[in-house]
């Protein structure tokens, strides 16, 4: 498993961006922070709900200059076929969306839930220095709160100690 503090591992894949298959990688964020999450497969439920949130923060993530990455381990093929479905995705999902059907980006980071190929729910960000910063997994039954990747991100832009629920903004303790 990769560990915080050091360099992220280079990446590269075919990932849904827009409605269409492209490939994207570490390099096109180099120099910039950038939060690559995990989650399990596509057609569930908790899923989409986290898919939905980061899309819904993009803009945010943006103006502090943060890239978003969603991954799985489905195919282009199948995030296109749920992504289109307007009763799960209101909204268009215009961030990429790795599609990791050879497991290589997903067990380079350690995140593969190995017996049975698919990723567990993690999160990574990663510095404009390409170190890794903070890593979260849970268990695919359990989601995470985007806000608080936002947060968490802009804590660490912000260079000071940051107590709890600090907020992008507040002083810093100490």
């Amino acid at each position: 498993m990769t560990m915080i503090g050091e360099k992220a591992p280079e990446w590269s894949a075919s990932a849904y961006v827009n409605g269409e298959q492209k490939t994207v990688s570490n390099k096109d964020f180099a120099g910039k922070w950038y939060v690559l999450y995990w989650y399990p497969l596509d057609f569930t439920f908790v899923c989409p709900t986290e898919i939905r949130g980061f899309q819904s923060l993009l803009e945010d993530f943006e103006d502090d200059g943060i890239g978003v990455i969603g991954a799985s381990t489905d195919s282009f093929f199948s995030h296109e076929a749920w992504f289109k479905d307007r009763e799960i995705f209101a909204e268009e999902i215009t961030h990429p969306v790795l599609a990791d059907t050879g497991h290589a980006v997903t067990r380079a980071f350690g995140v593969l839930k190995e017996d049975a190929g698919i990723a567990y729910r993690a999160t990574v960000i990663v510095d404009d220095k390409g170190i890794i910063r903070s890593i979260s997994v849970n268990d695919t039954g359990v989601g995470r709160s985007p806000s608080e990747t936002l947060r968490t991100v802009q804590a660490f832009q912000a260079g000071g100690l940051c107590g709890a629920d600090w907020k992008k903004g507040d002083t810093f303790v100490g």
